[in-house]
């Protein structure tokens, strides 16, 4: 599922991002070379990584 149309980041990679240690979607998009731009995917991201933290408790 696509989390970004404006960078075409993908709820994969947003995870895999929040796995590596990624804490709020700005050091996600980062991680990913890239940063949110019109930002209406900031909460769902924000979802996915608390979803992972949650995972990884």
């Amino acid at each position: 599922m696509v989390v970004c149309v404006c960078n075409a980041l993908r709820e994969r990679e947003v995870r895999e991002a929040a796995r590596s240690g990624c804490r709020d979607p700005l050091s996600a998009y980062a991680s990913l070379g890239c940063r949110p731009r019109c930002g209406q995917c900031v909460p769902y991201a924000r979802q996915l990584i608390a979803s992972e933290q949650a995972d990884a408790a």
